[in-house]
């Protein structure tokens, strides 16, 4: 190759220009952003609907369907997905892969937008977010009291938020668990019965005199005017003295029935942290942003803001980012650093101190070069990107392995050290080149897998594809420069490695080589049968898709019964707080009453605004596996002892979202034979070996109170059946009025609701009086009675029909797949009703999209890379000779997943994926300098012994130096990195083995004769 000759012979330019590629990476690494995970968004939306009192049925007819069949309009839909419960409506909608995320986020904002005045008055909270994982929180404060003040804790929360919202890398702040603030008109119904007033006169008096109606313009002459009327109040004294009626000459205002003030809303949602009330405020960084210099500023802005507080308040921190960031890029920079070492020591023991000399040079040139490319393309540094270098660190070295290997080969025959150079590089730069380029082809697939964990995993190929670019750089523009002025002709003994390795290629191996030539059928044979005999490891190993995150913190879900009231709900979840607490390992507890902790998991995603529900976000002051597991086998221990209360613990998960590893979706239109059915499945799940947590959301019954309407009485006695509605919601959960504006210009609603507790009784349903047309008062029990039903608590719908499921995770020690498969079994042998079917989600569905992806990318890859073979070798019959050595790599997978006891995951396919690029290049070296020994005169049999011979010593080394880079990180013990790393290593191992055998033979056999050249 040219290249080769023209870098040496213009050096100058050479070195200048990669000089200039080390300062960009230099640059790149002191200011690239740097993350826990990627940062990336995919097009999804989640809309929120909160309407108190509202059970699910008449959810889903009023919310869900308008919503759902004007989303349905949009293009490109992948999924819709919605979860009604009482009084909770929330649908999730994901769009296919490759769509612009603000685009179809547009869309769906624009298409809620066109019914949202269809939607029923007085939804309390109405929202659409952003499915996006870059939008996790990566600092979560809480302020705290022991007596909390919540006016003075939201004004204060509010003064932190606008300055951390000031700070150039914060998107957003977030305040959490505030308790809505509202201007409260307590009606006094015993003093309203005195004067006759009803609920309906209060609502009507408030209402009209809060309307703000323009009311136009007037001309007068040439001059035109707008016309203001009363428009809003302007302070709570107009509320207080609103006229509602006269009576016997005296007007009869608010204040005479009613007591007004700004107070706290209903409980809904309460938060906790370290046994006191608290508020809690979340930081989104911007994307693209430095973690550690965003939290520095932040530091900076708490530090006043602290010293401000009064001291009822306590700021403390909840979460913290940057300490994981921290700690994992750490770990991996230790990995990079490791293997860095252990390629240098296998190289100076095999090469020599000169040679691995040029060899390691070319290792931190390589990175950082790679380094600037990978900030140039929008990525930062983050656990993908530094896998990816860690993956290259044991590949990159293989091109300057060879390039050096041969130049001192040449040196020491004699060859001037500058022609060395020339001549080494150039009979290798083809090689080199089409070896890497096969290996850049294993890995560019997985660049274009249309999926969650494509898009999760993206960076770690863009890293190791810019990696081997840059190493191919390296290996011909600099390391043949760099060997000319070090290597020197051998003038004392090689290193006793090398020596021993030569002797061995000479003799032992250039031996069974010769055997093996003389008996190709049993080579074959035996290579077959070990290839079918790794086939049937398979089931052994079993597979996954992605495993925990092994963080030091966890997630515990309580669920009280259906129809348990906030302050029930709080009390359980404070029982079990204690219960987390006293555990040694246990360093805070953040308490969420009525809703999920906020979002600080790119995966995990706050919902249930339901006072049933609670979420503990629990921090350990460590992790590790074998005592966190006993830790949590600990307290489900403990919450077994606990009665009327479900309660789930949730780790952490890597990968794309999912709502628990097994889910069993069952669908169809009647609610009645879905939990019929679903109480069926739900008893095959718990019966099933290794599930824990399983939850049927419909297994219990919810009892609600049904106000029956005697229509024909009350037409009779001259009651509206709107204002029966009306007055009932009002004296129980509060109606909706208006609004107040104060003078610092915060909104206030306008709320009536009765006298009495904050939160409804029974009781009081006797308290109700209603006004007929002729202005009496009558019992609300003259015109209805009080009945106690049971409904469904709550059920979904998928892709616009009505679903359930039945959920669990899965105990310590067991698969997911070989549990699903199990049920699956189970639920092909049951009897469905007609109108019902059954579908699977978790981890199974997640996992097949996942892998049908990498199939494709693993068919991508061998297609890519015969077809570089065939333009390198201009045959089909030696690319497929080449190809021998991939059945041999997945054989050493699979023995090296079942020997570390790992089963076949998403990296772990990686892993197997990009093998096919690595192994390959032994082969192009064996069967490239054959034909180079054939085109010289030597006969087919004599070149590849003699190739096979010379080329031992560089494919082991570049073996043992890929598997030495990969060493540090697969001895770590992760769950998510080791299974890739042994698939390599014993797929290297094995494959490299094979190939010294099984290529020659093959290649006597199918190459043709190559005429000697002139």
């Amino acid at each position: 190759m040219n290249l080769a000759r023209f870098a040496l012979k213009n050096y100058q330019v050479s070195l200048v220009t990669l000089l200039l590629l080390v300062v960009l990476g230099v640059i790149s690494l002191l200011t690239m952003p740097r993350s826990e995970d990627p940062q990336f968004d995919f097009p999804a939306a989640m809309i929120t609907a909160v309407l108190p009192g509202t059970n699910p049925i008449d959810m889903e007819k009023l919310i869900i369907d308008p919503i759902e069949e004007e989303l349905n309009e949009l293009e490109d839909i992948k999924v819709i997905r919605a979860e009604i419960e009482d009084g909770l409506a929330l649908i999730r909608i994901e769009f296919l892969y490759g769509e612009d995320p603000d685009d179809k986020y547009d869309d769906v904002v624009s298409a809620v937008a066109r019914i949202r005045n269809d939607l029923p008055q007085g939804i309390q909270r109405f929202s659409i977010e952003k499915i996006a994982p870059a939008e996790t929180s990566i600092l979560q404060l809480a302020l705290t009291s022991t007596q909390m003040d919540y006016r003075q804790a939201s004004y204060w929360a509010e003064k932190l938020k606008k300055r951390l919202q000031s700070i150039k890398g914060v998107k957003r702040a977030q305040i959490n668990g505030v308790p809505e603030q509202q201007v409260s008109v307590r009606a006094n119904l015993q003093r309203m019965r005195a004067l006759n007033i009803s609920m309906t006169q209060l609502i009507n008096a408030i209402e009209g005199a809060g309307y703000n109606i323009p009311a136009g313009h007037v001309n007068a002459g040439l001059r035109r005017f707008s016309v203001r009327t009363s428009g809003d109040f302007d302070n709570l004294n107009q509320i207080t003295n609103t006229v509602i009626t006269q009576g016997d000459g005296n007007l009869i205002r608010v204040s005479d029935v009613a007591d007004v003030s700004i107070a706290n809303g209903m409980d809904q949602y309460r938060v906790k942290f370290k046994q006191q009330d608290a508020v809690f405020i979340n930081v989104v960084q911007r994307s693209g942003s430095n973690i550690f210099d965003v939290l520095a500023d932040v530091n900076h802005q708490l530090q006043d803001f602290t010293a401000a507080l009064p001291d009822s308040l306590t700021l403390q921190t909840v979460h913290d980012q940057s300490i994981g960031v921290e700690e994992r890029i750490n770990s991996f920079l230790i990995n990079l650093l490791q293997g860095l070492f252990v390629v240098g020591v296998l190289t100076t023991l095999l090469l020599g101190m000169r040679a691995s000399l040029v060899i390691v040079l070319a290792i931190p040139m390589s990175v950082l070069i790679a380094l600037g490319w990978v900030d140039l393309s929008g990525y930062g540094l983050q656990q993908m990107s530094i896998v990816g270098l860690v993956i290259a660190l044991g590949l990159l070295v293989d091109n300057a392995i060879v390039v050096t290997e041969n130049v001192a080969r040449l040196i020491n025959k004699g060859m001037d050290a500058q022609q060395a150079a020339q001549e080494g590089a150039s009979q290798v730069a083809l090689a080199v080149a089409s070896g890497t380029l096969t290996t850049i082809l294993a890995f560019f697939p997985i660049l274009l897998l249309p999926s969650g964990s494509g898009t999760f995993m993206r960076s770690m190929p863009v890293t190791v594809v810019f990696t081997l670019f840059a190493s191919l750089l390296v290996a011909i523009a600099f390391t043949p420069y760099l060997a000319s002025h070090l290597l020197k002709p051998a003038k004392k003994k090689q290193p006793l490695l090398q020596r021993g390795l030569e002797h061995y290629a000479q003799h032992g191996y250039r031996r069974s080589l010769n055997w093996s030539l003389r008996n190709p059928f049993k080579v074959l044979i035996l290579a077959l049968i070990i290839f079918i005999g790794s086939l049937s490891l398979f089931p052994y190993i079993g597979v996954s898709l992605f495993p925990k995150a092994e963080k030091p913190s966890l997630l515990i879900n309580v669920d009280m019964p259906e129809g348990s009231s906030f302050e029930r709900t709080r009390q359980m979840a404070e029982q079990v707080a204690n219960i987390t607490r006293s555990k040694d390992i246990v360093s805070s507890i953040a308490l969420n009453i009525g809703r999920g902790n906020p979002h600080i998991y790119y995966n995990v995603f706050p919902n249930r605004q339901v006072p049933n529900f609670a979420q503990l976000y629990v921090k350990l002051k460590y992790y590790n596996a074998d005592k966190t597991n006993q830790f949590i086998a600990g307290l489900r221990e403990d919450f077994a002892q606990l009665t009327d209360v479900k309660v789930a613990i949730k780790e952490f998960q890597q990968g794309p979202p999912s709502e628990a590893p097994v889910e069993i979706q069952l669908e169809g239109d009647n609610l009645n034979l879905l939990r019929d059915v679903a109480a069926d499945v739900e008893k095959m799940v718990r019966d099933t070996e290794g599930t824990v947590n399983v939850d049927n959301p419909v297994s219990k019954n919810k009892i609600d109170l049904q106000i029956k309407i005697n229509r024909e009485k009350a037409a009779l006695l001259g009651v509206s059946i709107a204002s029966i509605d009306q007055t009932v919601r009002a004296s129980l959960s509060g109606y909706h009025a208006g609004s107040y504006r104060d003078e610092l210009g915060e909104d206030f609603a306008i709320v009536i609701r009765k006298q009495g507790h904050q939160e409804p009784e029974y009781e009081e349903l006797a308290e109700i009086t209603l006004q007929n047309n002729q202005g009496q008062l009558i019992p609300l029990n003259q015109v209805a009675d009080i009945q106690l039903i049971t409904d469904i608590p709550g059920f979904r719908h998928l892709n616009l029909q009505r679903m359930v499921h039945v959920t669990s995770d899965v105990k310590n020690g067991y698969q997911t797949e070989v549990i699903t498969n199990s049920i699956i079994e189970k639920l092909e042998q049951y009897s469905f009703p007609q109108g019902v079917h059954y579908s699977i989600g978790g981890e199974q569905k997640n996992r097949k999209e996942s892998f049908a992806g990498m199939t494709k990318a693993f068919i991508f890859a061998l297609l890519g890379i015969f077809a570089v073979l065939v333009m390198q070798f201009r045959s089909f019959g030696q690319p497929m000779i080449i190809f021998a050595a991939i059945p041999f790599a997945i054989s050493g997978a699979f023995v090296g997943l079942l020997l570390s006891g790992y089963t076949f995951s998403f990296t772990a396919f990686i892993g197997l994926t990009s093998l096919i690029g690595i192994v390959v290049n032994n082969s192009i070296i064996l069967v490239d300098f054959a034909n180079q020994l054939m085109r010289e005169g030597q006969n087919r049999q004599q070149a590849i012994i003699e190739s096979s011979v010379t080329r031992l010593a560089p494919i082991v080394l570049t073996s043992l130096t890929t598997i030495g880079g990969l060493l540090p990180l697969t001895l770590e013990g992760s769950t998510m990195w080791s299974p890739m790393g042994w698939s390599i290593i014993a797929g290297l191992a094995v494959s490299t083995l094979l190939t010294l055998f099984v290529i020659p033979v093959l290649y006597q056999w199918f190459s043709k004769p190559i005429v000697k050249e002139a």
